[in-house]
């Protein structure tokens, strides 16, 4: 969220902002509702502070003075209740439409309106080449035996699944894989709730309910399912005030996300590209302000090292200003080169990468002591995926396919999953 008198301060700035992210928000109404607020304000001071010299004078008045005294009293209590519900009323709107914002954006961000205006910035490896077609995760994953839609679609619905044999095992071993790798640098594990209150989704920048929401919440209750765990570690510390001495504060997290997905259909969203539920291993530091860009390198590096040992092709894009999201000021995506998505292979997003700077804390309500000035400041926030647990099996099953059908196992998670290849089976 942006302080109002940053807003007001910047508000070209915050007007070009929202136009080059291609936000649909008038910041204008903000401003107006911002002021209404405030005048309402004003005007219920101003009759508070007459309806306190009336009831002062009422006792000392004549009997004549005192009638229009009493009537006038009663006046001044009956607008009071009045502007309160209206400036109750103009309040809510005002903290609705504040909280839809978005954060400024790095100055060398690229400008676009999404995703096809990336900018790839770096590769690692040239993509996979066959001596035979290449086929699909999901004709892979039926012959393999290890995933199940069908199922999942019977038990639950469209875009669920099971995982079964070397697939349970897969994913656990991603799991383990980069929670290790992460673990070594420093961050600490976690295993979030798969719920969060509406009010902690809304803080780390999601809206939990609406037509725009991408959340599934629970009827009657201030609770939500969590997309990313992203929002229940920042979540954790919600109204804290950090010493300056213990950032940064850095946390890799399981959890399972679920995400509504609407409008995420087609051929290049088929299989486990764009699925409902799925889990995940999620990177979060809390850092001092002028620590952030640091540390969102840092993610990034840690991103392609888990990567690299998974000898996955992939490249780096910085993401545009459209494709940032309302949270973000910076952000990077890896995307792995998948041969079986498209109709002749394409790199698919596997994981991202974000310095959201102050916009989330401020929500949130996470500070630190500023040992200079003595004051209390907001930290940065910043968050990146170690792993994709739905969408890097894809990469794996792809570029690890042979012509017998089989997957080899790439050496470095050979003694997670306890064996190197994964062979065709026949169903029963």
């Amino acid at each position: 969220m942006l302080n109002i008198k940053t807003v007001l301060d910047n508000l070209d700035a915050v007007r070009d902002n929202i136009k080059a992210r291609h936000v649909n928000l008038d910041i204008d109404e903000v401003v107006a509702l911002y002021q209404a607020t405030k005048n309402l304000k004003a005007e219920l001071q101003d009759i508070q502070t007459r309806s306190n010299i009336v009831a002062r004078e009422i006792p000392k008045a004549s009997s004549d003075a005192r009638a229009p005294l009493i009537l006038e009293g009663k006046q001044l209590k009956e607008r009071a209740t009045n502007i309160t519900a209206l400036l109750t009323e103009k309040e809510d709107n005002y903290h609705e439409i504040l909280l839809r914002v978005p954060n400024f954006f790095a100055p060398d961000t690229p400008i676009g309106k999404d995703d096809s205006l990336n900018h790839v910035v770096s590769q690692f490896k040239e993509k996979t080449q066959f001596s035979f077609k290449p086929k699909d995760h999901l004709e892979l994953a039926q012959s393999l035996d290890i995933l199940d839609f069908e199922a999942g679609a019977k038990v639950t619905g469209a875009k669920f699944y099971f995982l079964k044999n070397e697939g349970v095992f897969l994913e656990f071993a991603l799991a383990r894989f980069a929670m290790d790798m992460a673990a070594k640098l420093g961050y600490t594990p976690l295993i979030t709730p798969d719920l969060a209150q509406d009010e902690i989704i809304q803080g780390a920048g999601y809206a939990p309910r609406g037509n725009e929401s991408q959340i599934y919440s629970l009827q009657d209750l201030p609770l939500s399912l969590i997309g990313t765990s992203e929002i229940t570690i920042g979540g954790m510390l919600k109204d804290t005030i950090l010493k300056a001495e213990d950032l940064p504060l850095k946390f890799v997290a399981f959890s399972h996300c679920f995400r509504t997905e609407a409008g995420g259909h087609g051929r290049e969203n088929k299989g486990l590209y764009r699925v409902h539920q799925f889990s995940k291993i999620e990177l979060f530091q809390f850092t001092l302000p002028e620590h952030s860009d640091a540390g969102l390198e840092e993610i990034r590096s840690l991103e392609e090292q888990i990567y690299q040992a998974l000898e996955l092709p992939y490249q780096v894009v910085r993401v545009c200003s459209g494709d940032l999201g309302n949270a973000a000021y910076k952000k990077y995506d890896i995307e792995a080169w998948m041969p079986g998505k498209g109709e002749a292979g394409e790199f698919g997003e596997v994981t991202s990468a974000s310095n959201c700077t102050d916009f989330q804390a401020r929500r949130l309500n996470i500070r630190y002591k500023n040992t200079e000035t003595g004051k209390n400041e907001f930290v940065h926030t910043l968050n990146g995926t170690a792993i994709a647990l739905s969408r890097t099996p894809i990469a794996l099953l792809e570029n690890f396919q042979q012509q017998d059908g089989s997957i080899v196992i790439p050496k470095a998670l050979q003694a997670y999953t306890g064996f190197s290849v994964i062979r065709p089976r026949t169903r029963p």
